[in-house]
C-alpha cells in the first residue's frame, strides 16, 4: 500500500505533478522522502506541520535564507531543520546548461534536492537545507566557475527582477537587463543586510506590457515608455485589412481603445491615433505588431507604492516620474532611491511598506521632503492618482463660485 494515498491523487490526470517530482527526488534523498511523508501528513491533518521561527543566515549576510523547521521532529528527522535558500537568479532568468547543473550539483550534495525555479520574487528557491550545511552550501555556491549569490529575504532590498526586454522583445523601450544588473551590484548592502521597516521591491519591465507585473507587486516599478507618437506603417495596416477585414479592424483594434484615440478609414485603409490622448495600453500594437512601434523617444514611467496584501490592503502602483531617461549608470535613480530608502526608514512603521508610508502621511509630505531635505524636485502632476484615470484636482470657474456662493447663503 502507498505511503501517501492522498498525495497520489494529484499525479492523476495530463497535467504535472509536483508530487510526481517530489517522489523522483525522495527516491535518492531522505530529506524529500521526509519532505514527501510529512506533506501527506498535514493533508490528513487539514493542516500544516511546518513552523518558523529563529534567524538562520550565512556568515556577514542577513537575509536571504528562510528559516522552516518542522513541529514533528521526532518522527520527521531528516526535515527538523528544513530552511529555504533564494539565490539571486541572473537578470532576465538566462541560464547556461552548465550554470543549471552546477547549482544542481551543490543542492544534491547538501539539501533536498527539491528546487522552485522561481519563487514570486523571481531568486532560485532551494528547498530544505539543515542549519549545518548553510554555509558550506553557499561556499560551493558562491565559488563555482559561474558564481552565484544569495538573494534577498526580510526587512531589505529583495532581488532586484526585469523581464528579458531588448533581448527577446521588440517593443523594448530601454535595457531591463542593464538596469537590473546595475542596481543589484550598485545596492548589495541593502540587498543582504535587512535594515529598513519592511521589504522594498524593484522590478522593471521593457514595456507598458509590464510582463513582470511590476505595478502589482514593486515598491518601485521602471516601465518603458515612450513620449513621441507611435510609430505608423500604413503599408503593413493595410496588409493587416486585406488579411482580417476592415470589420475585425475597427471592433477588435480601433472600438476596444480604452481613449478612444483611434480612428480607421475603411475606405483609405488608414489608421489615425490621437497621440495626446493615448494612453501607452499596447493594446493597438499588440494587435497589429507588424505595423505600430512604440515612438522613438524612449525612456520609461517610474511608478511607486505597488504591493499585495499586509498593513493596508492590495493596491496598484501610481506615478511617480511620468518619463525619465534611462541611461547608464543610471545615476539619478539611484539618488533618488536612497533618497527613499532614508526617509522611509525615519518615517515608516514596523511593518509598513513605502506605498503604505506615503498612503498613510500623503504624497505631498513625500514630494516635499524630497525636495527640503534630500534636494530632489518631483514636480506635483496630474498623473499621480491612486486610481488609473481619475483626477485628484477640482478646477472651479467663476460661475462655479458664484453657484456656490449662492446656494450656501441659501
Amino acid at each position: 500500500m502507498s505511503e501517501t494515498p492522498l498525495l497520489d491523487e494529484l499525479e492523476k490526470g495530463p497535467w504535472p505533478s509536483f508530487v510526481r517530482e517530489i517522489k523522483k527526488a525522495a527516491a535518492k534523498n531522505e530529506m524529500a522522502r521526509d519532505h514527501l511523508r510529512l506533506l501527506e501528513r498535514c493533508y490528513k491533518d487539514k493542516r500544516t506541520h511546518w513552523k518558523h521561527g529563529g534567524i538562520v543566515a550565512v556568515r556577514g549576510y542577513g537575509g536571504g535564507v528562510i528559516g522552516r523547521y518542522c513541529d514533528l521532529p521526532e518522527e520527521y528527522p531528516h526535515v527538523a531543520e528544513y530552511h529555504t535558500i533564494r539565490i539571486n537568479m541572473p537578470t532576465g532568468w538566462f541560464y547556461t546548461s552548465k550554470a543549471l547543473r552546477d547549482i544542481c550539483d551543490v543542492w544534491d550534495k547538501y539539501g533536498s534536492g527539491l528546487t522552485n525555479f522561481h519563487g514570486s520574487t523571481g531568486d532560485i528557491i532551494l528547498l530544505g537545507c539543515p542549519t549545518k550545511a548553510l554555509e558550506p552550501c553557499f561556499q560551493d555556491l558562491a565559488y563555482l566557475e559561474i558564481p552565484f549569490d544569495i538573494g534577498g529575504s526580510g526587512s531589505d532590498l529583495r532581488t532586484p527582477t526585469a523581464c528579458m526586454g531588448p533581448a527577446l522583445c521588440e517593443f523594448a523601450c530601454f535595457d531591463t537587463l542593464d538596469f537590473i544588473y546595475e542596481m543589484t551590484m550598485e545596492f548589495q548592502n541593502e540587498l543582504h543586510r535587512p535594515m529598513w521597516p519592511y521589504k522594498f521591491k524593484i522590478k522593471a519591465s521593457g514595456c507598458p506590457n509590464d510582463c513582470v507585473a511590476a505595478k502589482a507587486r514593486a515598491d518601485f516599478s521602471v516601465i518603458g515608455t515612450w513620449k513621441d507618437e507611435i510609430q505608423i506603417d500604413q503599408e503593413a495596416v493595410k496588409e493587416y485589412v486585406n488579411e482580417l477585414g476592415a470589420e475585425r479592424i475597427q471592433k477588435e483594434v480601433v472600438e476596444l481603445c480604452p481613449t478612444k484615440c483611434m480612428k480607421f478609414d475603411p475606405n483609405t485603409k488608414e489608421l489615425e491615433i490621437d497621440n495626446s490622448n493615448c494612453v501607452r495600453c499596447m493594446h493597438c500594437i499588440n494587435k497589429l505588431p507588424k505595423a505600430l512601434r512604440p515612438g522613438k523617444e524612449r525612456g520609461a514611467t517610474i511608478l511607486i507604492g505597488g504591493k499585495a496584501t499586509f498593513v493596508d490592503s492590495a493596491f496598484l502602483s501610481w506615478v511617480l516620474l511620468p518619463f525619465v531617461e534611462m541611461k547608464h549608470p543610471y545615476d539619478y535613480i539611484k539618488e533618488l532611491l536612497r533618497a527613499i530608502w532614508d526617509w522611509w526608514d525615519e518615517n515608516g512603521k514596523f511593518r509598513e511598506r513605502f506605498g503604505e508610508l506615503i498612503r498613510r502621511v500623503g504624497m505631498w509630505r513625500f514630494l516635499k521632503a524630497m525636495k527640503e531635505e534630500y534636494g530632489i524636485d518631483i514636480p506635483a502632476d496630474v498623473r499621480m492618482v491612486e486610481y488609473p484615470r481619475t483626477n485628484p484636482f477640482v478646477f472651479w470657474t467663476p460661475e462655479d463660485r458664484e453657484e456656490a456662493k449662492r446656494r450656501w447663503r441659501k
